[in-house]
């Protein structure tokens, strides 16, 4: 029997299609249990990987004949090891390639829609992590919202449909995961925006963005709009894109709302949270199509592997957006909350430009899920 690697653009196809796979995964019990590779049909065992150095034989009774099988580790190291006894004893297996640190990385680039006026919008999925980048296209150039450091996705998908990338936005001083906005603007010359309320503390030069600022990309004029919507920090603004979609950031989720602790101030910030959603929001076309910044669950995926629903549906169905008793509203947003994200302080100063780890210490950084929104 052979062992073979399989990358973590595979693994996301099976994702993405629902398809079924059962994954030994080799690390620490905590560590899996803080966070694992995520699917509807995917079954697991957590084994650490020391328990097997003396062989396979204690979990070959709880590991399928009949299923896909790949081994996952952290690094990648490991699982090569464990799939190696496996295949010794008669199995088909594979190992997750570059481990967990590279599933955390990929990104899945989904076509979410066509704009009226011409051009595309792609979302960039991080289906390790959650989060949800977007690229705006219209002849020949293109806008980049909420970019993570992983910036040649981004430079190569331009390229790759011959458009020059001409802004790039951040819609929040973000504290879960390294930006790579400012970097794309600096390698293609683009212009960086940030809110100025979230930029008082930055080390580097940015176009401030503020509420209204309507910002016009390609001759075909698809116009992205700046709306204000403080909550999950001081800064935070959505966007409107082509009068159809909805970009909210870390403010509203498909199936819950942000976090307004991360700094801090959530007893400050708790009132603008609930004026976005609860006013704002309400003052916009229910038929906007709502883009966030990240997801919370795999079961939030569309069939095509895309995050987006209608803002209609999300006043209907997202527990956070019914919630007419104000003191019960504040006492979700700020009791009960899960942890914070992983080095969630020291990934803002990097985004700040007050820290600049290097490669290897920005992706433990980020290791582990995102912990954006209110559960």
């Amino acid at each position: 029997m052979s062992v073979t690697a399989i990358s973590p653009k595979e693994v996301a196809k099976k994702v993405i299609n629902k398809q079924e796979l059962f994954i030994l995964d080799v690390r620490n019990t905590d560590d899996f249990e803080d966070w694992k590779i995520e699917g509807e049909n995917f079954e697991y065992i957590n084994m650490p990987y020391f328990e097997l150095l003396d062989g396979v034989e204690e979990i070959m009774d709880q590991i399928p004949s009949d299923k896909e099988i790949v081994v996952a580790c952290a690094k990648e190291g490991s699982s090569v090891m464990v799939a190696e006894m496996l295949s010794k004893k008669g199995l088909d297996v594979a190992y997750l390639n570059g481990g967990m640190k590279a599933w955390s990385e990929y990104l899945e680039p989904v076509k979410v829609g066509d704009l009226n006026n011409g051009g595309e919008i792609y979302q960039f999925v991080r289906l390790g992590k959650g989060c949800l980048s977007y690229m705006v296209v219209s002849d020949r150039e293109a806008a980049i919202i909420d970019a993570t450091r992983m910036t040649d996705v981004f430079t190569n998908f331009a390229k790759e449909k011959g458009v020059k990338i001409t802004h790039v936005f951040d819609t929040h001083l973000h504290a879960d995961h390294i930006s790579g906005g400012r970097f794309i603007a600096k390698e293609t010359g683009a212009k960086y925006w940030l809110p100025p309320k979230d930029a008082g503390e930055v080390a580097f030069e940015y176009e401030p963005l503020e509420d209204g600022e309507d910002v016009i990309i390609g001759s075909t004029k698809v116009r992205i709009h700046a709306l204000y919507s403080p909550g999950h920090t001081i800064g935070s603004t959505s966007f409107i894109v082509g009068d159809q979609f909805l970009l909210t950031g870390d403010i509203l989720f498909i199936d819950s709302i942000g976090r307004p602790d991360l700094a801090g101030m959530a007893e400050d910030w708790v009132g603008d949270l609930r004026e976005t959603l609860y006013q704002r929001y309400r003052k916009l076309s229910e038929e906007l199509i709502v883009l966030p910044a990240h997801f919370m669950i795999i079961e939030e995926l569309n069939e095509d592997g895309s995050v987006a629903k209608k803002l209609g549906s999300l006043f209907a169905e997202n527990h956070g957006l019914k919630i007419n008793d104000e003191s019960e509203f504040r006492n979700l947003v700020t009791e009960n909350l899960p942890p914070q994200p992983n080095a969630f302080q020291e990934i803002r100063k990097t985004n700040m430009g007050r820290m600049t780890p290097g490669e290897e210490e920005q992706r433990e950084m980020e290791i582990g899920p995102n912990r954006c929104a209110v559960r």
